[in-house]
């Protein structure tokens, strides 16, 4: 579903772009075509600023460090530079492109689930699912759908992703999330009956406390990632009554940025207790791609083969 909107999304501006462009050259006013069609093309850009403008606005007092201006300028070019790629290119058209793993042979060996977030698909982690792939990495990566349901709603498919890995590998999986599956994985983990249902938790930019900017959400999954809601609160006690006095998140690691544009102020991305890692001037998107985060996985897949 989401596949199919992002491509009717992306060929129409290219159609308005092109349109524009045709009718207002044909008249020779080439200013008005070209200016008109970037417009339409990187008129997102725009869009982005002014989600930066309001982080650098909101973030108070919290403790992260407060990101300079050129850190936040790079993160905004970065973002700039990924969303189209993203939203334009790996999701709608090649969101099949690198289909789950799980080879035979994989008995022992450590698996990966990736989970992504909010209006994205598995498309999302196609340069991760590559190089998994190319390693011989058994992994699975999951579609959460519907799209504009509730978090809960995706309890069931991470369950079945975590149960396929599980089986072809005969021991807990790897679970690497994204933004909004952070929350669904920790919905699914406050519901599993056994505390060894993973090996590890890796959230990268994952709205654990609640983003300021959700309060522009109206969609089910949109109210829940507001700062201070309801459904947070449960979800909290949940896992603390799960745990039974222990440390709900000592198997997390949480990666976060104080430049991400989505999930501010920037401490609303880490976990009490669990090993929270910032990386300076990472945009929402981009921070998937930095080198650290997809390093810190790789290390885990490597010890655990040794």
């Amino acid at each position: 579903m989401l596949a199919r909107l992002q491509q009717f999304t992306t060929l129409s501006l290219l159609a308005i772009a092109l349109a524009w462009g045709a009718w207002f050259g044909s008249d020779g006013r080439w200013g008005w075509a070209i200016g008109g069609a970037l417009l339409v093309l990187f008129g997102y850009a725009l869009f982005l600023a002014l989600e930066f403008a309001l982080l650098a606005r909101v973030r108070g007092s919290d403790p992260a460090p407060r990101a300079s201006f050129a850190q936040l300028l790079r993160a905004w070019w970065g973002e700039v530079v990924s969303a189209p790629l993203v939203f334009c290119w790996r999701q709608p058209f090649r969101s099949h492109a690198e289909p789950d793993h799980l080879p035979a042979g994989a008995q022992g060996r450590l698996g990966v689930v990736l989970v992504h977030g909010f209006v994205c698909n598995r498309g999302f982690w196609n340069p991760w699912l590559r190089r998994f792939r190319e390693a011989d990495v058994p992994f699975v990566a999951v579609n959460l759908e519907p799209v504009f349901g509730r978090i809960g709603d995706y309890v069931g498919i991470v369950d079945a992703a975590v149960a396929r890995v599980r089986e072809a590998t005969g021991r807990a999986p790897l679970v690497v999330a994204h933004s909004m599956g952070g929350l669904a994985v920790r919905a699914w983990l406050s519901r599993c009956a056994t505390t060894d249902a993973v090996e590890h938790v890796v959230t990268i930019g994952s709205p654990h406390h609640g983003t300021w900017l959700a309060r522009f959400g109206h969609t089910p999954n949109g109210r829940q990632m507001r700062r201070a809601n309801d459904w947070l609160a449960r979800l909290q006690e949940r896992e603390a009554a799960r745990s039974a006095g222990a440390p709900p998140y000592a198997r997390f690691t949480c990666f976060y940025s104080h430049c991400d544009n989505i999930v501010f102020p920037p401490s609303t991305a880490t976990l009490p207790g669990a090993d929270n890692r910032h990386v300076p001037g990472s945009a929402h998107v981009h921070l998937a791609a930095q080198p650290e985060v997809f390093e810190a996985v790789w290390s885990r897949l490597a010890a655990a083969q040794c």
